[in-house]
């Protein structure tokens, strides 16, 4: 992990560094739309070599679809971990809940009715990994405010590399109301639920994190389907005043680098003695990690203490940076809000430890990454639904606007345009 002093300059020196980072190669591009066009093409077929090729394992013999003889199953070997399961589920409905847009209609001058009606979409594909890690977690993520927003159907596709799959993930997909599974990972599972093949039915919109193959599919199915984002490795930056012993930020540190090679973590403190102080313990608490080989290289890659003159200066760096997960550890988290301006996820003060907000405060985790935070947003209902604008004219208002509609049509050389309006004038008139 890299001690960096920085100010304005160094700001503005990293951030043309970092805007370079974790770009989708072209020839991954490549490789993934062969992928796609092969699974257009062949649909199944394609499906069962990829899945014999990259997770050695055979779909003629197991099928594609797990039945729901094997989710009960597994819902019942879980049933020590179901309570904890429901609890997670309630707590992101009722969260979610509360971020529903509602219709809304007004009546201008003229005497028309304006407004906007919000309706869910019908058809949802979720990828949950199932590679390096099971996450239940994320089943519960990302189909439960879909439920909220009243997605008819929603299909999952999981990786099983030789046939392994976690069965906390199954009973988390039986809790979430998922209808179907598919025995699928990678970019094949994107492109047959964009495209649909003889067994995958095709969606309206796909979310789910995945690997960097997985990434760049969503990235190109996109305009065929909706998806979520194009999430890529986790991150996390804290701003710490030393209010926080430097144990438990390394600790809160750790928790994401353990998640990917090259996820990025940063902390950004105005103290050197305290910064060293955090690094002594990562490096102590690295080696009681399951996961220590990962962290580790995390931390070497992709790992930054900044140190700050002051917090004005410690906001422009996580502005730059934009982080997925921001906790501020520091005496006043509240009044320093309005000074981040691109974040996924927000933690305010010494309890709001991030690996909370993974599993069970409410909000979700699948959050924008990469700097995306500067123009999207944390996946929630609103994804799942469209706003539909809803439009009646009365005669009034028809006399009104018509007249100048027509002058815009003919100015922009639509000819079509301004007759349909002059035959409603005219009859009208009538």
């Amino acid at each position: 992990m890299k001690i960096v002093k920085v100010d304005a300059a160094g700001i503005r020196d990293f951030k043309e560094k970092w805007k370079k980072r974790q770009l989708i190669s072209k020839e991954i591009l490549k490789k993934v739309l062969n992928i796609i066009f092969d699974v257009q093409e062949r649909g199944d077929e394609a499906l069962k070599d990829y899945t014999l090729r990259f997770d050695q394992l055979d779909l003629n013999i197991t099928g594609m679809e797990i039945s729901q003889d094997e989710v009960e199953k597994a819902y019942t070997e879980s049933k020590e971990f179901i309570p904890i399961l429901e609890t997670v589920a309630q707590r992101i409905a009722f969260f979610h809940k509360h971020g529903l847009p509602q219709n809304w209609f007004f009546t201008d001058d003229y005497g028309n009715i304006l407004g906007q009606r919000i309706t869910p979409i019908e058809y949802l594909g979720v990828y949950c990994p199932g590679g390096k890690a099971a996450y239940p977690s994320t089943v519960l993520m990302n189909t439960i405010p879909a439920q909220v927003a009243g997605v008819k159907e929603i299909i999952m596709c999981v990786p099983t590399p030789k046939g392994e799959i976690s069965k906390l993930v199954l009973a988390a997909a039986k809790i979430a109301g998922v209808n179907k599974i598919f025995r699928l990972g990678g970019a094949q599972a994107i492109a047959a639920m964009a495209y649909g093949t003889e067994t995958i039915p095709k969606v309206d919109f796909i979310c789910g994190p995945g690997n960097i193959y997985v990434a760049a599919a969503k990235k190109l199915v996109f305009g065929e389907v909706g998806i979520d984002m194009v999430a890529g490795p986790s991150e996390i930056a804290i701003i710490a005043d030393g209010i926080v012993s430097p144990d438990r930020v390394a600790a809160d540190l750790l928790s994401q680098a353990e998640h990917d090679e090259m996820a990025g973590v940063f902390l950004i403190t105005s103290s050197e003695n305290y910064a060293h102080s955090v690094l002594k313990e990562i490096k102590k608490q690295l080696s009681s990690l399951t996961r220590k080989a990962i962290a580790s290289e995390a931390m070497e890659r992709q790992g930054y203490i900044f140190i700050v003159p002051d917090l004005n200066t410690a906001a422009q760096v996580v502005n730059t940076i934009a982080p997925e997960h921001l906790e501020l550890l520091i005496a006043e988290p509240f009044s320093f809000l309005d000074k981040v301006k691109h974040s996924g996820a927000i933690f305010l003060g010494q309890h709001a430890v991030e690996a909370l907000g993974d599993y069970i405060a409410g909000p979700n985790h699948t959050l924008p990454t990469g700097g995306t935070a500067r123009f999207s947003s944390v996946l929630s209902s609103e994804h799942f639904l469209k706003r539909s604008s809803i439009l009646f004219i009365s005669r009034e208002g028809l006399l009104a606007l018509g007249p100048k509609a027509i002058k815009f049509a003919q100015a922009e050389g639509l000819t079509a345009h301004a007759i349909s309006v002059k035959k409603r004038l005219e009859e009208s008139k009538d």
